[in-house]
């Protein structure tokens, strides 16, 4: 069975975005299905905020998520260089999501 997902998104972003996606061999709709896949097959979000932290839209989004309860917070240490480290034992999906990429 198919399903339809209609979304409103800034013109800008959805061209930019068609524009990598086709230089990737991909369409909208098939980079869309891989998202969705990822997030089922992580349990989250399948990327972490960029170190600068979000556009200002992005992070008034998940904060709205989060107090919605609907998108869960992992805290993560990193060390001197800015890496993220990753307990294996604390966060087992997200250490190996990150050792297999």
């Amino acid at each position: 069975m198919v399903a339809t997902v209609q979304v409103q998104i800034d013109a800008g972003i959805k061209d930019t975005a068609a524009r990598l996606l086709d230089d990737m061999g991909l369409d909208q709709a098939a980079a869309i299905d891989l998202f969705f896949r990822q997030i089922i097959f992580e349990g989250k979000l399948p990327f972490a905020p960029a170190p600068k932290g979000p556009p200002a839209e992005i992070g008034q989004a998940i904060d709205g998520l989060i107090a919605a309860g609907k998108m869960n917070v992992v805290d993560l240490d990193v060390n001197e260089k800015g890496e993220i480290i990753i307990d294996k034992d604390r966060h087992p999906h997200l250490y190996d999501w990150a050792v297999s990429g």
